[in-house]
């Protein structure tokens, strides 16, 4: 991938966990229930109006400020821009009444369609519409951060600024979004994240925020300020689906560092046309991995861990310019296929680099970063099956299995590593399955009590009349009964359910070899010939059937 042009380096915003102190890719991110951010609406001062604002307009927002909202306090010390939909229509209001009474500015600019809904949230006795306008005629507008005094831009977003939430303008900050650092590119906004590996303001946000963790102290704080310098229209209490470290269980912050990516642009559609070739059962599985790959960003590959695979980079000790080369590749390969990945840590560079550059480690440093586990995983493909393919196995595989989050993770990561590296998918097929849950619909949990393990079901429990010994085959007879494609249930009535279906099933089972204990078909077989018309029919279906279960049996079905 990376003499193919597919891997480079760069500064952008990604998911950082600072209580793991690492980015995260996607697929390391949980979103639990329940959380509530403290989300603010905020007055951002216009101090001109954009070029193509006609002189009525220009009139109207002299005086005016910009309504932002933001479940994010802590990024306002980053904010660098403030973004519009210049589809959607704005309206410059006068506030009226004591709701505004703490205000530095009671006129605002604001999302037409959100006008009625502001002024019941703010407070407001009204807010009179003085003039409307599209938002491009924004474009160009500058306006002076309420804190730090620094004039910046009105810029045009994109679709993501919508009138369902929020005043219909996007507070910008180029450091701690996707969205705004893609805006900021195209309107070549500085890189501004002023907030260090374990969450804290860092000297570039100033001695008020200086040293603080921006998500607890450093929100309060800058809340605090904007209270004081009236910008602060309102703050509330506000649930939504927000992303939290898998491992630490501790939400994460979006913050530009330098990492190394995988560019998927440069084989996107290569990646579509493989999935177009691979059999995915069942088959909605396809237009998931599609949509997933379709939208899919530059891949974030590098991690800030002590542990794992490292990334065979080194740097020039006063520069910082990296040196990866393919001769540095193959070298340091050698040195792990021999040595183990440890030998990264433990060797000295002058043994980690190829003999015509030995004399060069003095200048250089190794890299610290280690892989993306994903991307690990997502290369097993190269180690497991194409690695071995002189012993038998073959690339692609035959099957992907695993769960259906895994779209998004294993399946994804593997399509993404071969294509970019052979052209083509590493598997022929996937198959998806759900999740076990109990038999209310719940997720199996220690602490709930709620867990079935197998060997309880096959040998018995301590309490034989709570937990009887059904025996292996009850669960078999569960398993291929339940549709895996789905999440299934199990649990002591199920378990009991599928006993009495498993105990008719043995009878009929046991009365048909009983009748036939006697049968010697040399002596006892007739003709199909000579076969009455019922026994010739029930021989025709019996062959149906044999064909529906081959079948089945080449689908993974195996509960039709």
């Amino acid at each position: 991938m990376v003499l193919n042009g597919h891997i480079y380096r760069g500064r952008k915003p990604v998911h950082w966990s600072p209580s793991s102190r690492t980015a995260l890719a996607e697929a390391e991110l949980e979103y639990p229930e329940g959380h509530r951010s403290r989300s603010i609406y905020v007055a951002m001062p216009l101090t001109s109006a954009g070029p193509d604002a006609p002189p009525e307009v220009a009139s109207a927002l002299d005086g005016a400020a910009l309504a932002i909202w933001t479940t994010t306090p802590w990024t306002i010390p980053a904010n660098l821009a403030v973004a519009v939909n210049d589809q959607l229509d704005y309206a410059v209001v006068e506030a009226k009444g004591d709701g505004a009474s703490g205000w530095s500015h009671r006129r605002l600019v604001v999302a037409h369609g959100l006008v009625e809904a502001l002024q019941a949230k703010l407070g407001a006795e009204s807010l009179e519409v003085l003039s409307t306008f599209k938002g491009g005629v924004l474009e160009g507008s500058t306006y002076t951060h309420p804190i730090y005094g620094r004039s910046s831009p009105v810029v045009v977003g994109g679709d993501y600024i919508t009138t369902d939430s929020g005043t219909g303008l996007v507070h910008t900050a180029p450091g701690h979004g996707q969205e705004d650092y893609l805006v900021g590119q195209r309107y070549g906004l500085p890189l501004l994240s002023p907030v260090d590996d374990a969450g804290h303001f860092t000297e570039e946000a100033g001695p008020l925020f200086a040293g603080l963790a921006v998500q607890t102290d450093g929100n309060q704080a800058v809340i605090t300020e904007l209270q004081g310098r009236g910008a602060l229209l309102l703050e509330e209490s506000y649930e939504h689906k927000y992303p939290y470290d898998w491992r630490t269980k501790k939400p994460t912050i979006f913050r530009a560092t330098d990492q190394w990516f995988a560019s998927v642009e440069g084989f996107r559609q290569q990646a579509l046309d493989a999935i177009r070739g691979v059999s995915w059962l069942p088959a909605v599985g396809e237009n998931r991995i599609t949509s997933m790959t379709e939208g899919r960003g530059d891949w974030c590959i590098s991690r800030q861990r002590k542990w794992g695979v490292p990334i065979p980079v080194f740097y020039d000790v006063d520069s910082g310019e990296p040196l990866l080369t393919n001769e540095t590749i193959e070298h340091v390969t050698r040195v792990v296929s021999e040595h183990g990945s440890d030998a990264w840590w433990q060797l000295p560079i002058e043994q980690l680099l190829p003999p015509s550059l030995a004399d060069a480690a003095p200048r250089l440093r190794r890299g610290e970063d280690t892989m993306d586990v994903w991307f690990d995983s997502g290369s097993s493909w190269a180690g497991v099956v194409r690695a071995r393919e002189a012993e038998g196995l073959r690339f692609p595989a035959d099957l992907y299995l695993e769960g259906s989050d895994q779209h998004r993770g294993w399946f994804q990561s593997s399509l993404l590593t071969s294509v970019a590296a052979t052209g083509q998918a590493p598997y022929r097929q996937v198959l998806t399955h759900g999740f076990v849950l109990d038999e209310r619909g719940a997720k199996m949990s220690k602490s709930l009590g709620n867990v079935i393990d197998p060997r309880v079901v096959i040998e018995g429990g301590k309490d034989a009349k709570k937990d009887p010994a059904y025996g292996a085959d009850v669960l078999r007879l569960w398993v291929a009964s339940v549709d895996y494609s789905n999440d299934v249930m199990i649990g002591p009535g199920i378990l009991k359910q599928v006993a009495e279906a498993y105990r008719k099933l043995r009878g009929t089972l046991r009365f048909l070899l009983g009748s036939l204990a006697d049968f010697d078909p040399a002596v006892n077989a007739v003709p199909y010939e000579q076969l009455p018309a019922v026994d010739r029919y029930v021989l025709a279906r019996h062959a149906e059937v044999m064909d529906e279960v081959q079948d089945a049996y080449d689908t993974y079905q195996g509960s039709c």
